[in-house]
Formats: C-alpha cells, sequence, structure tokens
C-alpha cells in the first residue's frame, strides 16, 4: 500500500509526504530522521493520510496536496476522523 500524510508538526506547521510504510515512516520523522523539514519541529503528529494502491497515483495525490493553501488543507483534515479511521484500520500500523 503506498500512502500519502499530512503531520502537523509542533510549530503548528503542516508537512505532507509520501510513503510505503506509514509506522516506519512516522517514527522516522520522530526520531529526527525524516524529512529534513520535520528535524527541528518534532514532534510531528499524524493528521491525516490517503491510501492508494498505485505509487503514481499517491505521489500525484501529494502534489496536489502540496500545492493547497493551509485553509485547504485544514479542511481536508477535518473532513477525515482520524481516531475512527484508526480504529477501522488499526492492522494496518
Amino acid at each position: 500500500m503506498n500512502y500519502v500524510y499530512i503531520l502537523k508538526c509542533r510549530d503548528g506547521t503542516f508537512y505532507t509526504g509520501y510513503t510505503n510504510n506509514l509506522k516506519k515512516r512516522l517514527k522516522a520523522h520522530n526520531s529526527k530522521k525524516g524529512a529534513k523539514y520535520t528535524k527541528g519541529r518534532t514532534p510531528v503528529k499524524l493528521v491525516y493520510f490517503e491510501e492508494f494502491i498505485l505509487k503514481k497515483e499517491a505521489l500525484h495525490r501529494e502534489y496536489s496536496i502540496k500545492k493547497m493553501k493551509r485553509e485547504e488543507k485544514l479542511k481536508l483534515i477535518k473532513s477525515l476522523n482520524l481516531e475512527d479511521r484508526f480504529t477501522q484500520n488499526i492492522s494496518t500500523f
């Protein structure tokens, strides 16, 4: 599975990324071994993710989310109740 995700950084900013292993990537971000952007902004919190079968689709979605304004990202995040999503897909992580 391929994932596009949004993290909320300690300073309140958002980081959008792609991975094929969400649990491992989150651990890397919080261990300061993830993206350069998040290294000085830990801890980070997962606030949004989408799943894709094809890597190409995930990368395209990542690009479109990165182009969004902050307000649009907030709407996207609010459209997904992440706690319910984790409860439903706990085996994924």
